[in-house]
C-alpha cells in the first residue's frame, strides 16, 4: 500500500486552491432545485487536524492557509469572494477562532449541500478509510453521505450517471504511483461517454515528472474531442528548487474541469492573483488561468 496521507498536506496551497475551486463550484451547482450528487474518488479521512504530529510534521499549513490569513490582516483591499468564501467555510470548523480543524472536501461538500443531495466517498488507505467513517459518522448525516473502503475508479462507475443527471466528480489521487496518471485519463475519458454533462474536477500536482505535465493537456483534448468546456487553473507558490537548507515541498499544483459552471472563471480571475500576494514566497510565484470550449 502507498505512504501517501491526506493528514500530512492538509491546509497547504494545494488545499487553498482546490477546495476555493470546489467550493465555488458547489454554490453554483447548487442553484437549481433538482438534486446533485457529488462524487469524491479519493476522500481521504474527511477532517483534518492541524495541530497533530502528522500536520506538525510536514509543516504544509504554514505556507499555505496559515500563511493566507497572516498575510490578510495587512491586506488593504477586499478579498475575492470566491477566497472570502473559503475562508469562511473553513473559520466554520473553528468557533473558538483558533484554526486547528481542517476541512477536507468531504466535509467541505457535505456542508454545502441540500438535504435531497448526495454524496458519495471512496478511500482505499485503511487508516484513512476509518478515519473518513468515524468522521462521517459524527455528521449523523443518514443516507445523504455514503462511504466505502474501495477503488474509487472503479466504484465510483455505478453511481453515473445519477437519477436526476446532474453530478460533480472530484478526482484527487495520490499521484505517488505513476500509473495513477494514466487511470485518471482513462476513467474522464470513459465517464465523460457516460455522463457528458457531468462536471469533472481533477487535482493534480506539478512536478518534475513528465506524466505530471502532460495530464492537463489530455484532460483539455478529451473535453475539445467530446465538445464540452474546460477550464485549467494553476497556482505557484515558489520556486520548485529549494534554497540550500530551505525544506523542499510541492511547490505548484493545479486544477482541470471539464464541463466547468460558467461562473468559475470570473471568480477565479480575482481569487488567484490574491492567492499568490498572499501566499507566494518568491518572485516564481504565479499563477496560470486558461480555458476554452
Amino acid at each position: 500500500m502507498f505512504s501517501y496521507r491526506h493528514a500530512f498536506h492538509a491546509g497547504n496551497h494545494a488545499d487553498v486552491l482546490k477546495h476555493t475551486v470546489l467550493i465555488a463550484m458547489l454554490q453554483h451547482l447548487t442553484q437549481k432545485e433538482a438534486a446533485l450528487t457529488v462524487i469524491d474518488t479519493h476522500a481521504g479521512a474527511g477532517l483534518y487536524r492541524l495541530d497533530n504530529d502528522a500536520a506538525q510534521t510536514s509543516g504544509e499549513a504554514e505556507e499555505g492557509i496559515f500563511e493566507l490569513l497572516r498575510r490578510m490582516e495587512t491586506m488593504e483591499e477586499d478579498l475575492a469572494p470566491a477566497l472570502n468564501d473559503y475562508v469562511e467555510l473553513v473559520a466554520s470548523f473553528n468557533p473558538s477562532g483558533v484554526l486547528k480543524n481542517y476541512p477536507g472536501s468531504p466535509f467541505i461538500t457535505h456542508k454545502l449541500l441540500r438535504e435531497h443531495d448526495r454524496l458519495k466517498l471512496f478511500e482505499l488507505y485503511p487508516g484513512d478509510a476509518r478515519s473518513l467513517r468515524l468522521n462521517v459518522d459524527q455528521l449523523d448525516a443518514g443516507r445523504q453521505v455514503q462511504h466505502a473502503m474501495e477503488d474509487g475508479f472503479e466504484s465510483s462507475r455505478k453511481y453515473l450517471p445519477p437519477p436526476s443527471r446532474r453530478g460533480l466528480v472530484l478526482i484527487d489521487p495520490s499521484y505517488e504511483l505513476k500509473s495513477d496518471y494514466g487511470r485518471v485519463t482513462a476513467y474522464v475519458a470513459e465517464m465523460l461517454k457516460l455522463f457528458a454533462t457531468g462536471t469533472f474536477a481533477v487535482w493534480y500536482p506539478i512536478i518534475p515528472r513528465p506524466e505530471a505535465h502532460d495530464l492537463p493537456r489530455k484532460l483539455k483534448n478529451l473535453a475539445v474531442r467530446a465538445g464540452k468546456p474546460w477550464l485549467n487553473a494553476s497556482l505557484a507558490i515558489k520556486s520548485g528548487k529549494p534554497a540550500p537548507g530551505q525544506r523542499s515541498g510541492l511547490a505548484e499544483s493545479g486544477i482541470c474541469i471539464i464541463n466547468p459552471p460558467h461562473t468559475l472563471r470570473p471568480a477565479l480571475q480575482q481569487a488567484l492573483p490574491q492567492m499568490v500576494a498572499l501566499m507566494g514566497q518568491d518572485k516564481q510565484a504565479g499563477f496560470e488561468l486558461k480555458s476554452g470550449g
